[in-house]
């Protein structure tokens, strides 16, 4: 540590009942939930709101069609109903939009095979507004913003949520702090020593040092999370985890009507093709990363594999030059350690504690953007037991989030 943990530089100030590590979107919505529920929350964020992950998404709120592939029907169900409040939240923020699904012959997903699961996405949707799915006339295909035609046997279109993520979050951490949470930016986190009945926590605001002390420690560092566990006093176990870097190029080209899930003729995977402020976005990747979350950067492959991807299916966009690539970016999700291929593995959010009762410190490794808001429950309802008793403020599932 940089400095001794002293209960003699503590002031009532300096007590809190919740202290959250990062402003991403997940220690956003963690300190909204905490707020609403009357506790007094702070919020030590290094650099900026959505600064990393959380502002290099692929932008979408979607229950996740192709999670439906591993059984993953919890997770769908639960962010398809997500998905749904956020519209109705934050009208603003989060719209539905038009996603095509072209089937060609040599496609390795049939068209039987997603019919069965646009119906299934449709019944986990509960039936609602914006579940249904169409499978386009022939006559409509020559709409398609320059889709090849060439063995294409079917066409469907559903829709989902787009939303700009770095915004979202942002909207997320104005609604916590309308409600009194108190957030300090740019402030370093250092440490943390947990005791018995509360934690103290060390961290940095430009040369200052300061210390406060908090029922309760929220990790949400994103992909450093792990390395937070570091500094953490007694040691925490570290997790099994690794880091995964999805790759997506901001184009200078005409943005498509609507959004396409595209299978990627060299290994099958789904990419996007997507309408960015007028523009294209295209993505993403799964490239394991193997060295610190800050020297993540998009690797010429990954560029490679998303202009092909992209050419494959849009003879418009075969020809980009370096100079129509706007902006390569990547955000690194944090997945647990596997045998299989990363584009397999669970999106289930991690939410580990201390000790299995009254944690003082839990850790949230991974989730989506998506479902932020019910990661925020689950961390509440693990925690409550730790925490004094409070006077609640607002319920996370009907407080409006606004724009800019």
């Amino acid at each position: 540590m940089l400095f001794p943990f002293t209960q003699e530089t503590e002031t009532v100030s300096d007590r809190y009942d919740l202290v959250v590590i990062g402003a991403g979107i997940q220690g956003a919505g963690v300190a909204q939930a905490a707020a609403a529920a009357g506790y007094r929350t702070l919020v030590l964020e290094q650099t900026a709101i959505a600064a990393a992950t959380s502002s290099q998404s692929s932008k979408l709120i979607h229950g996740g069609l192709r999670y439906l592939e591993s059984a993953q029907f919890r997770l769908v169900r639960e962010a398809l109903r997500e998905r749904a409040l956020l519209i109705k939240l934050a009208p603003e923020l989060v719209k539905l939009v038009p996603f095509y699904l072209p089937i060609f012959k040599q496609s390795r997903r049939k068209a039987w095979q997603l019919r069965v699961g646009l119906n299934l996405y449709r019944a986990l949707g509960g039936f609602g507004p914006g579940t249904g799915f169409t499978t386009l006339d022939k006559s409509e295909w020559a709409g398609l913003d320059g889709l090849v035609t060439d063995d294409l046997v079917s066409v469907f279109r559903y829709y989902d949520g787009q939303t700009d993520d770095a915004v979202l979050t942002r909207a997320v951490m104005r609604s916590a702090e309308s409600l009194g949470a108190e957030l300090k930016m740019p402030a370093e986190f250092v440490g943390a020593k947990i005791a018995g009945d509360h934690c103290q926590v060390a961290y940095r605001e430009g040369a200052a040092e300061h210390s406060c002390r908090c029922a309760v420690l929220v990790n949400c560092g994103g992909p450093w999370a792990a390395r937070l566990l570091e500094t953490i006093e007694p040691r925490q176990a570290p997790f099994d985890v690794e880091l995964v870097q999805g790759s997506h190029l901001w184009l200078e080209l005409e943005a498509p009507s609507g959004c396409y899930y595209l299978e990627a003729p060299s290994d099958g995977r789904g990419v996007f093709a997507i309408p960015w402020y007028g523009e294209t976005l295209v993505g993403t990747t799964e490239t394991v990363h193997h060295g610190p979350p800050e020297e993540a950067r998009t690797l010429p492959a990954e560029t490679e594999y998303l202009l092909k991807t992209l050419g494959h299916y849009f003879p418009r966009y075969r020809d980009v030059a370096p100079e129509q690539i706007k902006r390569e970016y990547c955000g690194l999700r944090v997945l647990p350690k596997s045998g299989g291929s990363p584009f397999s593995r669970s999106r289930e959010v991690i939410i580990h504690g201390d000790r299995t009762r009254a944690p003082r410190m839990v850790s949230v490794m991974g989730g989506k953007l998506t479902t932020y808001r019910l990661t925020a429950q689950k961390v509440m309802k693990m925690v409550e037991a730790s925490l004094p008793a409070a006077e609640t403020k607002g319920d996370t599932a009907r407080l409006p989030l606004r724009g800019e």
